[in-house]
């Protein structure tokens, strides 16, 4: 909360520095009101997208273009509008996503583009909001989604080898490729065409592993590049991350300082474009919590635009939910939380406000950084001014930048004396008035709180059901098979069988003396069973994917029945030859028996596809129906529990809060709202992720929720919480500069002849 005396202190702060800067407002007005049209480029009403080495040039214009990355499956179709019409209001006029093939074609040549994958509806309501759109097709996104986007049945192609020129590979791009330009074609979305697709994305991040293939990996940048033009959808391309880009695709920059680490096109003709500026990080189970600060992403910006950039995307603008089985291998049910917008679309400040300040400073300097020249000036040992000054014209806009990162400065810029906070850069549209610093703040910060309802947690009475371990599968091999193959990623789960018959001497003598079984795997986790009991659990890592199971276990004498519940955490989704990553056990053995170490390895394997649960779809109102269940136990491993709750309170976002359980998946109404794994604990021994947001599109008046607890958790602490940022607070200081977003002149570049 803001006192009284604070808010009076603000107020009168601000409206001094609104003077001071009202005094030059006027002149700054006068030189950027001299044109015709706002970036019009050779007096000519032009239509489609065109480039040169300065920016991008949209029916004729040139844009300063601030994108947000909004991934439309990882929010409801309801919460769109909301999402474009924030991200707007902060300043964004261009939104980006990638498009996700296996949502699109889970089964090869069944396709889907309804409800959270209905593509079209999402890019027409940013037509809709009138702001411009980027498509980045892949077809592999990465994007820390599962298998980077890539349906598993193409792993199964025969002789298939992803992302290189791999003639399997290459025929079914080139289908789903075709496929998604020619229906954004059919729907006329593409600029030239009077929509707001003004870039697409071909490939994604492909230097990064190009290497490994050698001459077909460089053959195959120039195959996708061809393979793009051939689609005639009239845009330009962009490569991210692509040095040898082939014309006139765009290679562009991805970091969290391009400014500084961009290499620049690889041709003097081609814009510097920014395609993923990282808002923070996305977390993996296990991580603590991640952050980047309102003003280093203020900075980076202003860098990059004061060195000849035209176009940012912040990645993530809203981070939004993997829900389901989507999020790649160990990647969190949440994802880029503390974007401008947080999971659950509400606005983190000072960060989303911080860069609309950032956003409208540049746009006053539109006029300079078209059609000026650069000249760079050092006012100090580590302070520089970046100046854009049109020939001919009063028309100027300055960058003063201090790099000392703990020390402020004073340095004198044109007779004056300016304060320049440590690692900052100060923005002068008129190179004469500071409008904005990324070191100061002036917009409020707030807190995000989760408030328990009342009316959900009312009536939340719990009934379990507890899975039995399977004895004697079929479906057998002479040793396991592996977990990525045997379970097509239809589900994270498959059980492994086997018996062995052991004599009375082959048992330990002494009493305190226990046979151990061991299993080493290729990742990700497993429970394991022994003779129908919980004998533990263990699980690889994101960095480190294989792992060694080692329990004490009680066998007996004659036939002893040993049951392993593979699992997986999502498909990898990076690197070179994903199609070749494997996991699932692949070495067994009992050590500690007085006839030495017994491996079981080749010991015949019979195997189930899946959980019983899943197959009766427990997780749905009439599946739920098929089996008895009791009333909850101190819980246990591999237990579903069901219950009922009312719709909460007001319209505010909603979430469930995950105390007590350890590991497993949430069902509400029959819709996965995605993994917990709660007992996975961070180096601050907290778990990475305890609140899962459940979309208010989900519920009904009356809630169906079903946990499935792979471990030991107890629903008892279990709740629903509504989720607010109403807490919020306010300070400026006489040094800080008036929020440009005060003042208010309407930006205009003159004509230009090129």
């Amino acid at each position: 909360m803001v006192e009284p005396r604070r808010l009076l202190m603000i107020f009168f702060l601000s409206t001094l520095l609104i003077a001071y800067s009202n005094a030059n407002v006027e002149e700054i007005q006068k030189d950027t009101e001299e044109g015709d049209e706002e970036g019009k480029v050779g007096g000519q009403k032009a239509q489609g997208v065109t480039y040169d080495a300065r920016s991008l040039i949209i029916n004729g214009k040139r844009e300063l273009l601030f994108s947000g990355a909004i991934h439309y499956p990882r929010s409801t179709p309801d919460m769109w509008p909301d999402l474009i019409k924030k991200a707007k209001q902060g300043g964004i006029n261009t939104i980006e996503t990638y498009v996700f093939w296996n949502g699109h074609e889970p089964v090869e040549g069944q396709y889907n583009f309804e409800g959270e994958f209905d593509l079209v509806k999402f890019i027409k309501l940013i037509h809709e909001h009138k702001l411009y759109a980027v498509v980045r097709v892949g077809p592999f996104i990465q994007a820390e989604w599962n298998h980077g986007g890539l349906p598993y049945w193409l792993r199964e192609v025969p002789d298939i080898i992803f992302r290189s020129d791999n003639e399997p590979f290459k025929k079914h791009m080139k289908r789903f490729v075709t496929m998604i330009v020619d229906k954004l074609k059919q729907e006329k979305l593409f600029a030239p065409q009077g929509g707001p697709i003004i870039l697409a994305q071909i490939e994604n991040e492909y230097n990064t592993i190009q290497r490994a293939f050698r001459e077909k990996g460089d053959s195959y940048v120039q195959w996708a590049g061809k393979l793009a033009l051939s689609l005639n959808a009239n845009v330009p391309w962009i490569m991210c991350k692509q040095r040898d880009a082939p014309d006139p695709v765009i290679n562009t920059c991805n970091g969290r300082h391009c400014g500084d680490t961009f290499y620049g096109p690889n041709k003097r003709n081609k814009p510097a474009l920014w395609t993923e500026n990282w808002t923070a990080q996305y977390r993996v189970f296990g991580d603590p919590p991640s952050q980047r600060s309102a003003e280093d992403l203020a900075y980076s910006v202003a860098r990059f635009f004061s060195k000849n950039g035209s176009m940012v995307n912040y990645y993530m603008y809203y981070g939004g939910t993997n829900f389901g089985r989507t999020s790649a291998s160990f990647t969190t049910t949440r994802y880029y939380d503390e974007a401008p917008l947080d999971e659950f679309g509400l606005q983190r400040e000072p960060k989303w406000g911080h860069l609309k300040d950032v956003h409208r400073a540049l746009s006053l300097c539109k006029r300079a950084l078209f059609w000026g020249v650069p000249t760079t000036l050092k006012l100090g040992p580590d302070q520089q001014a970046i100046v854009w000054q049109q020939p001919g014209t009063s028309a100027c806009a300055a960058f003063l930048a201090n790099n000392n990162t703990r020390l402020a400065q004073h340095v004198n810029f044109r007779g004056q004396d300016i304060r320049l906070p440590a690692r900052s850069i100060s923005v002068l549209p008129d190179c004469k008035t500071v409008v904005f610093n990324t070191q100061l703040v002036t917009t409020q910060h707030n807190s995000r709180n989760f408030v328990r309802s009342e009316i959900a947690n009312k009536n939340f009475n719990w009934e379990m059901y507890r899975e039995v371990p399977p004895v004697g599968l079929g479906f057998k091999f002479d040793v396991p098979r592996e977990l990525f193959h045997l379970t097509k990623d239809t589900t994270d789960y498959a059980w492994y069988t086997t018996s062995l018959k052991l004599g009375r001497r082959d048992l330990p003598m002494k009493k305190n003396v226990s046979p151990v079984l061991r299993v080493a795997s290729l990742g990700h986790g497993i429970h394991a069973y022994v003779n129908g009991e919980y004998a533990g659990s263990a699980h690889g890592s994101k960095v480190e994917k294989s792992f060694v199971f080692q329990r004490a276990v009680s066998l007996k004498e004659g036939e002893n029945h040993i049951a392993l519940l593979g699992y997986l955490v999502g498909l990898p989704d990076s690197g070179a030859y994903m199609e070749k990553r494997f996991a699932g056990p692949r070495s067994i053995t009992i050590l500690g028996l007085n006839t030495g170490t017994l491996d079981i390895s080749q010991n015949g394997w019979g195997h189930q596809v899946g959980i019983d649960g899943e197959k009766k779809k427990l997780f749905t109102e009439e599946g739920s129906k098929s089996v008895q269940w009791t009333k909850p136990d101190q819980g246990g491993p591999l237990t579903w529990y069901k219950g009922y709750f009312d719709a909460p309170e007001g319209d505010n976002p909603v979430a469930i809060v995950m105390t007590g359980m350890g590991k497993g998946m949430v069902w509400i109404n029959g819709r996965s709202i995605g993994r917990y794994w709660n007992n996975y604990l961070s180096p601050l021994k907290k778990p990475t992720q305890s609140e899962y947001h459940i979309p208010r599109a989900y519920l009904k008046p009356k809630n169906l929720i079903v946990l499935l607890e792979e471990e030991e958790g107890n629903p008892k602490d279990v709740h629903i919480v509504t989720v607010n940022t109403d807490t919020i607070c306010s300070a400026v200081s006489e040094i800080h500069p008036p929020s440009p977003r005060l003042i208010e002149t309407k930006m205009y570049s003159p004509t230009q002849s090129e």
